[in-house]
């Protein structure tokens, strides 16, 4: 029997025309891969092979990884690896500085693997890494993509104290498929989360789901009211794609007009930014998010 609200979709065949990828190009781009080689600096847009690089670099965007590469968590829809993650590299923070500077990086990113293995849920580090980042790097805003560090609100005033420009969590997809994709992580937890932030007086919120999981459109409108309900500002809408064959199928590639629909509905809204299109990820135009 079908629960009520879901709809029985037919795997897509094979990639749309708007998911082709250009490859990447540009000055600025090839010189900073050149730099990211020649240094073995770890960036997520180098690692997940992410169809936005050269147009984020172009524009001195980059976004970084902290605390491993390995999760506590395993949601269904990413390519992370699960399982024990290695000791806390405590020179990681100036590590990330360096690479920044180095870079030349004008809007960093920092992100994270779930580290529920840790006492403070990797909340230190994460404070650490953007004290280091300020040392070093004066002039680069920072967006900080945070867990939900599992709503214990002294792991998140650690990042409230250290004041993101930007301080970001997703929400990944609609409550009904919550448990089916992201597993450990809760609907209402990451909601409060992102409340609780803006409540403590985080200039700039953030969240972002993926689409074509199976979610249907009365639900992605849901969530985006529960997310101008939390006070967030801004929100990212892309497309979701299967990292591999162990991970949840697409159920739908979603047109370009459907994403050009939700863009609007979220303006009318009153988020601050929206950026909804099929390669659209979390940190897409992330430099203009601090405006």
């Amino acid at each position: 029997m079908k629960e009520e609200g879901t709809t029985t979709l037919a795997p897509p065949k094979g990639k749309p025309k708007w998911l082709r990828v250009k490859l990447p190009t540009g000055k600025k781009y090839t010189q900073l891969r050149g730099l990211v080689d020649k240094y073995n600096l770890h960036t997520i847009c180098t690692s997940g092979s992410c169809p936005n690089m050269g147009e984020c670099w172009g524009e001195g965007t980059a976004t970084f990884m902290i605390l491993g590469n390995i999760c506590t968590r395993s949601c269904g829809f990413c390519g992370v690896k699960t399982g024990r993650p290695e000791q806390v590299d405590w020179e990681e923070p100036e590590k990330v500085a360096r690479s920044i500077k180095i870079m030349g990086i004008r809007h960093a990113v920092i992100t994270s693997v779930d580290r529920d293995d840790l006492k403070d849920m990797g909340s230190i580090i994460w404070a650490e890494t953007v004290k280091a980042i300020r040392r070093m790097n004066p002039e680069t805003t920072l967006e900080t993509l945070i867990p939900d560090f599992q709503g214990i609100e002294r792991h998140l005033d650690r990042i409230v104290a250290v004041a993101p420009e930007v301080v970001s969590h997703n929400m990944e997809t609609v409550k009904r498929l919550t448990r089916e994709v992201r597993i450990q992580a809760k609907y209402e937890r990451s909601l409060s989360v992102l409340k609780y932030l803006k409540d403590q007086g985080v200039n700039r919120t953030k969240s972002g789901i993926m689409l074509g999981l199976g979610e249907l459109e009365e639900e992605v409108i849901e969530t985006l009211k529960d997310l101008r309900g939390a006070g967030v500002d801004v929100v990212t809408i892309g497309q979701y794609l299967q990292p591999s064959k162990k991970h949840l199928p697409v159920k739908e590639f979603i047109t370009p007009d459907q994403f050009e629909k939700y863009q609007t509905l979220g303006l009318e809204m009153g988020f601050r930014h929206v950026e909804s299109g099929a390669l659209v990820r979390s940190s897409y135009k992330a430099h203009k998010h601090v405006l």
